[in-house]
């Protein structure tokens, strides 16, 4: 993957720009964030899926989550 850098000298008002490719430590990091992302995407969307159905049931039963904070369950 390629790297941009952009650095601003403010005393001269110089802008440069770099463009290299990453490292092998910037590539393993960035892949390690990018699987720590997915999992806790992954975490959220089987939370998610996890409430519907439960929220399906207590439909179905005619309750509401309400309902159940009612009886302290």
């Amino acid at each position: 993957m390629k790297i941009i850098e952009k650095t601003f000298n403010v005393q001269t008002g110089e802008e440069t720009i770099t463009e290299r490719d990453e490292t092998a430590q910037e590539q393993t990091e960035r892949e390690a964030a990018e699987a720590k992302f997915a999992a806790q995407e992954a975490e959220a969307a089987a939370k998610e899926t996890a409430k519907a159905a439960a929220e399906g049931k207590l439909a179905a039963l005619g309750l509401t989550t309400n309902d159940l904070r009612a009886l302290n369950l």
